[in-house]
This record gives C-alpha cells, sequence and structure tokens, in this order.
C-alpha cells in the first residue's frame, strides 16, 4: 500500500468517533442538546402567563360613592365592590362558580348578581358586604341581568325561560315572578329613576315602555343601533351603546331618542355598557381595547356626561 493511501485512511479514521459518526455531527447533537436543556431550565423558571384582567357590568351604589362590578382577575368572573375612584377594589364573592352583573337594592343594603353555583344561571342577592349570599330564582332557564325599581319593590331580569330571551319581574324575594315583554330577544332591563318607564334594547335597537307591560316604543333604528340602555337620573336621557361610527362608543339621546350624540370614544376598541351616575354628572362604562371580539382585557372607566374628563378606574 502506497504512503500517500495510507495517510488518507488514517485521516479518514482519525475525523470518525466510534459507531462510524462523524465528529463534527457529535459536536453538533451535544452542542443541540446543551442548548435544549438550558432552553428547558429557562422555561421552568419563568413567570407563567398572566391573563388579562377582564373587569364589566359597573354598577353605582345609591349614594354614588361606590361602584359594583364583576372581575375575572382572580380566574372565574367575582363580584367586587370599589370606591367610586377606582381605589379600595374589595372582592365579595369567592366561589367556584361565575358570577356577574351587579346591581344595588335602592337603600344600599342589597347587591344582586348572577350566578351559576347551582348548575344553570340565576339570579342571587347577598348583603352589600358580600355576606349572606341567597338565590331568588330556581328556574331551570337561563336569568340574568337584574335591576330593582327604585322603591324597591320590584326586581326585573330576562329569562329564556319561555324560548327567548324577554323582560320579567319578580318581588325582591323571588316570588311573584310575572312576563312583561313578549319580544323573544328582549335584554339588559333598566327602570327610569320614576320607575315608570323600563328600558332595554329589542335586537339591535333601545325601546322603552311602561314599567307594568305594555307596547314598547322603538327609539333607535338599526343600523343607527343602540343596546344596554340607562336612564339619566331626571329621565331626561339616556346612555346606551352603539357602532353606528364603525365601532362601538358611548351615546346619550333624549328620552324620545332624539339628539344622539358620543360621549365616550378611543381609536382603538370599543367603549360598552354604559351606567349613569346617581347625581346624573357621571357615566361609568367598559372599554375593550382589542374589540368585544378579541377577548382582551377590559377595564372600568368613567366620562363626564357631557363627554369631558374621561377617567380610568381599574386596569390601570
Amino acid at each position: 500500500m502506497s504512503r500517500r493511501r495510507r495517510l488518507r485512511q488514517q485521516r479518514a479514521r482519525r475525523a470518525h468517533a466510534p459507531g462510524g459518526l462523524p465528529r463534527l455531527v457529535i459536536l453538533a447533537g451535544l452542542t443541540l442538546v446543551a442548548t435544549l436543556i438550558v432552553l428547558l431550565i429557562v422555561l421552568r423558571n419563568a413567570a407563567p402567563p398572566v391573563d388579562p384582567v377582564r373587569d364589566g357590568s359597573p354598577a353605582w351604589s345609591p349614594d354614588g360613592t361606590r361602584i359594583a362590578f364583576y372581575s375575572e382577575r382572580d380566574g372565574n368572573g367575582e363580584i367586587y365592590v370599589m370606591d367610586a375612584d377606582g381605589s379600595n377594589v374589595t372582592r365579595l364573592t369567592n366561589t367556584l362558580a361565575d358570577e356577574g352583573y351587579p346591581w344595588w337594592s335602592p337603600d344600599g343594603s342589597t347587591l344582586t348578581f348572577d350566578s351559576d353555583e347551582a348548575g344553570g344561571f340565576d339570579i342571587w342577592a347577598m348583603h352589600a358586604d358580600g355576606t349572606s349570599p341567597r338565590r331568588l330564582t330556581t328556574h331551570a332557564a337561563r336569568e340574568v341581568a337584574a335591576s330593582w325599581s327604585p322603591d324597591g319593590g320590584t326586581i326585573v331580569f330576562m329569562s329564556d325561560r319561555d324560548g327567548g330571551f324577554d323582560v320579567y319581574a319578580m318581588n325582591p324575594d323571588g316570588s311573584g315572578v310575572r312576563r312583561l315583554t313578549q319580544a323573544g330577544t328582549a335584554w339588559f332591563p333598566v327602570f327610569s329613576a320614576d320607575g315608570a318607564r323600563l328600558a332595554f334594547h329589542v335586537g339591535r335597537d333601545v325601546h322603552v315602555m311602561p314599567a307594568a307591560g305594555g307596547e314598547p316604543i322603538r327609539l333607535t333604528h338599526d343600523p343607527a343601533n343602540g343596546m344596554h340602555p340607562s336612564w339619566s337620573p331626571d329621565g331626561a336621557r339616556i346612555a346606551f351603546m352603539s357602532w353606528r361610527n364603525g365601532r362601538t362608543e358611548i351615546f346619550v339621546m333624549n328620552a324620545d331618542g332624539s339628539d344622539a350624540h358620543v360621549v365616550a370614544t378611543f381609536d382603538d376598541g370599543d367603549a360598552i355598557d354604559p351606567r349613569w351616575a346617581p347625581n346624573g354628572d357621571r357615566i361609568a362604562f367598559v372599554r375593550v381595547p382589542g374589540g368585544m371580539s378579541a377577548g382582551g382585557p377590559r377595564s372600568i372607566w368613567v366620562v363626564n356626561a357631557d363627554g369631558t374628563g374621561l377617567m380610568q378606574l381599574t386596569g390601570r
């Protein structure tokens, strides 16, 4: 065998490790393994991802000093209360169920809310400090969005117990349930301050009718739509949400549907679910930066009734 051939064979043997794999392949494999080990360590020690805070359904206390709301900040939906400037946030419910849509009784002693603790959603009530929760409705249907009459004698809510959602009324202890609308898509009823009228939305438009029932009067006309109405304390105006301008914004109109104008809007995302303060000077609402279909964070804001003084309360 020639000397040149022996040298080529020696170089080939030195370039291969046992098993016939080139040393460069083994080195590359070891480097990859080491990189994966480091990556696993980093991932194990990294903080878990934080879900965006989702707050909603602000409800003013009768004296205007506090706002109740629901939040998913601790996992499932729970009821919280805070001062009207966003401070002193306190959790009131602590269950494995989902709670939402709080509403104060006129004397401020009781909060109603939705809960699926018993399986389906029902209307519940508790003391304003979160104690003594009790179930008011026991029907197998979905029953949500309760609000009180100004005299404290009636609670209205929406239920699909007879098919589509309609407005129902009951006594504060859950007795005497009666159906008020026949629309099949009547949502989120609220009393006027004098207790004589109810506002709600049917389909995509705001309607009002006598509190005892009767023929609803349509105030908005889709595509200039309106949803989630809220009366001003003097009964002269109604706040609502509408996407007539391409994004969902907070509007105010006269109680007859005239002079609708924007009071809260954002360049990005939606403004939804307005609730008028008891003294008439401000409106609380929910901002959804990514839009309602995005499933991202939600925060509670307030704005003066004339559209000035926009301020964020939660999610800061």
